[in-house]
């Protein structure tokens, strides 16, 4: 329903239209906030919003809860040892002594990392984190950048092949005639169901690849279930394929890629009964399934986000992907391609930039890559951390590790809207942050650019980020940090970019609050690619240069290293819902609505699994292996494989099964402009009823 402005003037409201804040890229959705009084009174989907079109997840109409909800945090707090309670403090008293925190530690000894609270929710369009990453350069701290636990290192691999732009959702909707949700689940992008069920009445055939019958599997044609980290021995196999049935698009390949001899000879013994022992899917359906591909043009694949990529071979995987639309031809054309993801942009999408050249010596930057800065924690080379929007116990590998970190850094300050499991334990000062609605800011989808007008006014003590980096700048003497007026200038200067037309906030509210950005449809029309060979590169001098294999690989997930030090029966996998988003609202848990949907943690195991321990449907259990224990429920179920237990990330605890070993070479993880710094996240577990498990 949208709330009319016919209806709210009767009524004495006002209509704010502004973007939702529970939610990241690739899903962005149009939100109308009614006010009253100074008061928010509800949230609606905003129909005249042309990429969501009235549409709100359940997420979204929970963000009324945000507002008003008596958890929030409002004013500093304070404490001076960790086992102390949190006093209310001033803003003075609160900054001076980060400030005085970091000048004590010195730049090098100072680390920010923004959480996708911040990046997705207070300034849309990346603005938090350019704010951020001007502050680092100029004060010569250490930043790093939130891509690492998200899409990067996906995303990492498709850059080694030169296949990082996408087609857009509209694109995909009117030309597909296949599409591939390979390991993409519409939890994670919930608006771009509408443009896949278009594509399916058009005639479009829908497959789902994952580890598990995921939501979309009851929207799909057809359902592969694989083993977690095979994906890239399953794109290894349907290579084999096409290159040696002859299925590959010639002219393509010899006008637009380096490599294809090099590859064919590669994959030759990568045969589909080869992957059959590895994924579990049978090598029939391996044939059929990659003639099927090469057979269908245009073809989209739709890759996974965040889930997908936790692995220590996730990036051979993305990478192993890439080549299929290269070998196929489905690049650059209507339909064709890769279809909208985290972390990705239509051709031509881009920003202005804030953010200096960078004044800390290079042998001074601690690399964006999660084992280093766990490591720097626990070693003391970082004493003061500074968490924007994030919890990082949630979020990192190893969180007992991490835990460790924490416990040895001088002082850990938070700026959030709710207290998390990190701030909690671990916190000495605490800033409370603005919500969407209490500042102005802008979201940019793969189609559009949307203002995100201020509706109401910051409550209790609350700052904008712009405001405490402004202070703490002043404070630390970062003169030159914020030379704007106002924060819209400031987003006026990160705006300017040919993309958007090189618009202005000003220009945005003559225009109604949104703008149509100036991008292709379609991915690479011009068939250049950002490789040194400025092709599509099977065999890639990069991945060489960076000590990685050049050619597509597969690693098995038993030669990376362990989740624990004992072998353990389960792969535990994980994956997201769409009750649940990140840590800003501590992982949905301060939200009623949310927290009624999944008040506990359910894992997901197979029939024989659980019969072969006792266990139930519902039964309470407890997962461990030798780094923690988590108390869950069961849910038994046939939609996934023997071997294979899963759960939905961000509950307290989880992290401390996973494993945080470095997933590439420091030197790589910062090679395309993102952090492809993500762990291994691998985790092998047992089950057990809640009586039953030795840790309990």
């Amino acid at each position: 329903m949208t709330l009319s402005s016919a209806a709210s003037n009767e009524s004495g409201s006002r209509i704010v239209r502004t973007m939702c804040p529970m939610n990241c890229h690739p899903t962005l959705c149009g939100m109308q906030a009614e006010v009253r009084d100074g008061r928010l009174v509800g949230v609606a989907g905003d129909e005249a919003n042309p990429d969501s079109r009235g549409f709100l997840c359940v997420r979204g109409l929970a963000s009324r809860e945000v507002i008003d909800n008596p958890g929030r945090l409002l004013h500093p707090l304070v404490r001076d040892r960790r086992s102390d309670a949190f006093r209310e403090a001033t803003w003075d008293e609160a900054l001076d002594r980060i400030a005085a925190s970091m000048r004590s530690a010195g730049p090098e000894a100072t680390g920010i990392w923004p959480g996708h609270g911040i990046l997705a929710n207070n300034y849309g369009t990346r603005i938090g984190g350019q704010l951020l990453a001007r502050f680092a350069h100029l004060h010569g701290c250490q930043y790093w950048n939130g891509s690492m636990i998200c899409w990067g290192l996906g995303a990492f691999g498709l850059g080694i092949t030169g296949l990082l732009d996408t087609n857009t959702n509209e694109d995909m909707a009117e030309h597909a005639r296949l599409v591939v949700l390979w390991g993409a689940n519409l939890a994670s992008q919930p608006n771009t169901a509408r443009h896949l069920l278009a594509a399916k009445r058009r005639g479009a055939r829908i497959v789902t690849i994952d580890v598990r019958a995921t939501e979309v599997a009851a929207k799909s044609d057809e359902v592969l279930v694989i083993r977690p980290g095979t994906d890239a021995a399953l794109a290894l196999a349907m290579m084999h394929v096409i290159s040696s049935e002859r299925r590959h698009d010639a002219a393509f390949v010899a006008a637009h890629t380096v490599g294809f001899d090099a590859l064919a000879a590669h994959v030759a013994d990568r045969t589909p009964e080869w992957a059959e022992a590895i994924t579990g899917l049978a090598a029939a359906r391996i044939v059929e399934f990659a003639r099927s591909y090469a057979a269908t043009r245009p073809a989209t694949i739709i890759l996974g986000g965040s889930s997908m990529h936790k692995g220590g071979n996730g990036w051979e995987a993305s990478r192993a992907i890439a080549c299929l639309p290269a070998l196929t031809g489905n690049v650059g054309i209507a339909g064709g391609g890769f279809g909208v993801r985290h972390g990705a942009g239509a051709h031509g999408r881009g920003l202005g930039s804030i953010v200096p050249p960078d004044r800390r010596p290079r042998e001074s930057v601690l690399p964006n890559q999660m084992a280093a800065i766990s490591a720097a924690l626990r070693t003391g080379s970082i004493s003061t951390l500074l968490l924007m929007g994030t919890n990082m116990l949630s979020s990192f590998a190893a969180s007992g590790e991490v835990e460790e970190g924490l416990r040895r850094t001088g002082l850990v300050a938070c700026f959030d809207l709710f207290l998390n499991d990190t701030s909690r334990r671990y916190a000495d000062v605490v800033l409370p942050a603005t919500a969407w609605l209490e500042e102005v800011g802008c979201k940019m989808t793969h189609t559009h650019l949307y203002l995100m007008e201020r509706a109401l006014a910051a409550p209790g003590e609350t700052r904008s980020l712009r405001e405490v980096m402004v202070a703490l700048a002043a404070r630390l003497g970062v003169d030159d940090y914020h030379p704007w007026a106002s924060d819209e200038a400031m987003i006026d200067a990160i705006l300017d970019h040919p993309c958007t037309g090189h618009a202005t906030v000003a220009a945005l509210r003559a225009e109604g609050g949104m703008r149509a950005l100036r991008v292709s449809p379609v991915a690479y029309p011009t068939l250049e690619f950002e490789t040194p060979s400025r092709r599509i590169e099977f065999l890639s001098t990069t991945a060489l240069r960076l000590g990685l294999p050049a050619l597509p690989s597969y690693t098995p997930p038993a030669a990376l290293p362990p989740a624990a030090r004992r072998t353990f029966p389960l792969t535990l996998a994980q994956g997201r819902t769409m009750s649940h988003f990140h840590a800003f609202y501590d992982s949905g848990r301060a939200l009623p609505t949310l927290a009624k949907l999944e008040a506990a943690p359910t894992l997901w195991m197979a029939v024989a699994d659980a019969a072969a321990r006792g266990i139930a449907d519902g039964t309470a259990i407890r997962v461990y292996n030798d780094g923690g224990d988590l108390a869950a429920k069961a849910r038994v179920t046939d939609r996934i494989p023997a071997g294979v237990v899963w759960v939905r990330d961000g509950w307290p605890g989880l992290n401390r099964l996973v494993a945080g070993d470095a997933v590439l070479p420091d030197d790589a993880v910062d090679a395309f402009g993102f952090s492809a710094g993500q762990a291994t996240f691998a985790s092998r577990v047992e089950v057990a009823p809640e009586a039953g498990s030795p840790l309990r």
